[in-house]
Order: C-alpha cells, then structure tokens, then sequence
C-alpha cells in the first residue's frame, strides 16, 4: 500500500528533471572532451612547437606520448574521485572535475614554446595533461552512472546515449575549431600563435559546465542510499571495492579497453593517420572526420533507443563484430587516397563504432550496485582506457614505424575486437531491468500500477531553482 513504508519502492520519473540531468551530463561531457580532443587534432603542430627535431617522425612521438602521459594518470584520478563520488555524490564531484579539465586546458594555451622557454615548455605541457588526466578520470564514470541513475529502467540506453552524443560534439567542435583556424592561419600561423586558440576557449566552457551541473539534485538513487544509509560515508573504499566487485572489474577492463581503442583509433588517430602517412593537409584530414562523426551523431540515440528494445548484448556484439569484418577493408579504402574512399573507409568503421557509442554508457554502469557504482566504474574504466584506449596513437605510430605497414591499425583494431566480442559473450543481459541495488525506476504512475500492487512510490522530485 502507499502508506506502508515497507513495501518495495518504484522510483516515478520526471520527465523534465531527467532532460536536464541528460543535458548537463552530456554537455558537461561535451566540454571536457572538447578540451581533450584540442589536443589530438593539433599533435603534429605540438610536436614542432614544444619538441623540435630534425626527424619528423620523433618529433609525433613525442607529441603523441605526451598525449598517452594524460591516460597514464587517469587511473589515480578514477582512485580518487570514483570512491569520493559514491561517498559525497555524483553531482559534487562532475563540477569538481569539470573545473580542473577547464583549468587545465587553458593553461596549456599559456605555455610558451620550446624557442622561448626551452626545457621546461615540454615540463609544463607534461604536467597540465596530467591535470587533464587526473580530472578526466572521475568524468565518464560520474557522468554515465548520473544518467543511468536518473533514467527510467525502459528508456536507459536512449538517455545513456547521450552522454557519446555529447562525446561526439565536443570532438567535432574541437576539430571544427582547429579546421577552421589551420585553414585561416595556415600552417606557419598555427605554429606561431593559433595553436592556443582552442586551448584558451576551455576557460568559458567550463563555467558554462559548472554551471550546469550545479543546477541539479544529485541522482534519485544516490539520495535514497544516502537517506537509508546510517553513515553514508561508510560507503565501500578501494580495499572493499576490488575484494567484492573483482570479477565485475575485469569485465570492465576488458569491455573498456577493446572499446577504446577501437573508439581512439577513429576519433583520435585517423587525422594524425591521413597526414603523416596519406599525405592530407590538416584541414582536409580533420574536415573528412568531422562529416564522419557528424553522421554518427546523427544515429546514435536510434542505436541507444533500439539497445532498450534489443538488448545491450546484440548491439554491442555487432559493434565489436563489425570492426572484427570491416577494420581491414576500412584501411584499404584509406590507402587509396581519394576524398571518396577516406570517407567510405572512416564510414566503415563509423558504422560499428556507433552500435558501441550507442550502447556502452547503459551496458556498463550496470555491471555494478548502486553503493560502489561510481567508484568501481572509475577505476575499471580509467585502467582500461590508460592500459589501451590512451596509448593507441602512440602504439599504432610505433607499430607502424617498426613493420613499415600502413596496415598495422587495422590489424591492432581487429584483435582488440575479437577480446571485445569474448567480453561481450560474457555479459549479463541488462536492458529493461532495475539497476542493481536501486529500485525499479518508471516513466508514469500507470507504469509504476504495472510493476505491481502494494508498491511505495518514490517520485523523483523537481531540481531546486
């Protein structure tokens, strides 16, 4: 009965209050990986401003290697932040990790180069990606455990997909941005000063973040844990953490990581790919990227929405299945050159990348309870994407400079995918069911009368103003 505190609970959404935790999650998102993607579209012009050499290919190395330093730290920044997120909230820690990214990022616009300041531009360049790593680390966990708790349990993959739509838009208005200055300024010019541009227009975007994020309650889950909870900060630490959810975090990694780098091969080496080894411009390389993922935005909450109605396991499935098929046809296309074939190539692997994009944020938020949900994402996330999404420019450069084969990404990414298509195998079925120490979650009363008799609603209430 409604009165009767001990009856189960059905937790009724509004509708209103989830559109806008889904925005600020995916707009705050958005902004962190605009900040990061800036980066990997300018890695070939960092490499000549912050480490000269007579060799080319040394001087992408060390760019790309300053890249991967970020993902090296991430791990500690999910140690730290995904434990503090289950024990304070959600909410407190995506502001918190939103203003360090923003910090970060533009101080690295400030830095002066190598000609100016000699050995220690490289040193700071070093140290602000950290920043940017150790904040990022407490970011996709946060922000996909945000939307999973406050989606209804029918519609969580078409909400979760917002959160990679919101990944999406932040690398195309990063490339959008260096496409447009690179084609301005032209290479010199984006040498001497442009190179700061997108690095500096971080500082804006992160208050327009904090403040979204700011606006809202924390998750419904999240309060009622806190609610029922004597001690809410008795919430499990690491020690617990990798004594009682060991089994759920090698799944993690290992989902994670052929995930990432799939995901890092497309979106964050392909432009460096076309103009080190094809011979394209920045501007074009980049110009070709953005109408790829354009079009990946366009489905990827169809691909969210048909996982709530199929399953996780069949969407994720044909995603890592697919790169299994087409990564090695994808670069053959690319090796011809043409503006045709480049985009047909990068649309092949597109393709099984959305039905990942689409999926991953529902599937993987709901491998863990509800008290260590942030934390042991964080961690099992982070690791990965340090172990192998992170390095995968760098190791896929390597790889290409020690066999002499422009092939060898294709070759990393199939094998990547067949571990995932294993992980994947071993799966639970998810979709359409409550997440795991949280009540069901509904869209109406009606639904919450289906879900059964005697039940106590929780609605979840309006944000404050």
């Amino acid at each position: 009965m409604p009165g009767d505190s001990d009856a189960p609970t059905v937790t009724v959404t509004d509708e209103r209050l989830v559109r806008r935790a889904v925005k600020a999650a995916a707009l705050g998102n958005a902004m962190e990986w605009f900040d990061f993607g800036v980066y990997s579209y300018l890695a070939v012009t960092i490499g000549d401003v912050f480490f000269p050499s007579d060799d080319g290919t040394v001087r992408l190395l060390s760019s790309l290697a300053t890249f991967a330093v970020a993902f090296l730290v991430r791990p500690l920044g999910g140690l730290f932040f995904g434990p503090l997120g289950d024990r304070v909230g959600r909410k407190r820690v995506l502001a918190l990790t939103m203003v360090m990214m923003a910090a970060g990022t533009f101080a690295i616009g400030l830095i002066p180069s190598y000609a100016a300041i000699g050995f220690w531009a490289p040193v700071l360049l070093i140290g602000f990606r950290m920043l940017q790593g150790f904040s990022t680390g407490g970011e996709y966990g946060g922000a996909s455990t945000f939307i999973a708790e406050y989606a209804p349990d029918k519609r969580r993959g078409f909400y979760g997909s917002f959160l990679e739509f919101g990944t999406l838009g932040g690398y195309v208005g990063a490339a959008g941005l260096v496409t447009v200055m690179s084609t301005w300024l032209g290479g010199d010019g984006m040498r001497e000063w442009g190179w700061r541009v997108p690095f500096l227009v971080a500082g804006p975007l992160g208050f327009v973040g904090l403040y979204l994020r700011l606006k809202l309650e924390d998750t419904p889950a999240f309060r009622r844990l806190a609610e029922e909870s004597a001690a809410p900060s008795e919430a499990m630490g690491l020690r617990e953490i990798l004594r009682t959810q060991r089994s759920r975090l090698a799944l993690c990694v290992v989902l994670a990581g052929a995930y990432g780098i799939t995901d890092y091969t497309l979106l964050s080496y392909l432009p460096t790919y076309l103009t080190d080894r094809l011979g394209y411009d920045d501007a074009h390389g980049t110009a070709v990227l953005i109408v790829t993922m354009v079009l990946l935005m366009c489905v990827i909450t169809s691909v969210g929405r048909l996982s709530d109605r199929a399953g996780r396991k069949p969407l994720l499935m044909a995603g890592m299945g697919g790169f299994v098929a087409l990564s090695i046809p994808a670069f053959l296309l690319l090796r011809q050159g043409s503006l045709a074939a480049v985009l047909g190539g990068m649309l092949l692997l597109g393709l099984p990348l959305v039905c990942l994009l689409g999926t991953m944020s529902a599937a993987l938020p709901a491998l863990f309870p509800t008290r260590v949900r942030y934390g042991s994402l964080s961690i099992g996330y982070n690791l990965s994407t340090s172990l192998f999404g992170g390095t995968t420019p760098l190791i896929i450069t390597g790889l290409i400079h020690a066999t002499g084969s422009d092939m060898a990404p294709a070759w990393y990414a199939t094998g990547a995918a067949l571990v995932g298509v294993a992980a994947v195998a071993r799966m639970k079925e998810t979709a359409r069911q409550p997440l795991e120490g949280s009540p069901p979650s509904v869209s109406s009363e009606e639904e919450a009368e289906i879900t059964g008799s005697g039940v106590r609603r929780d609605v979840c209430p309006s944000s404050r103003p």
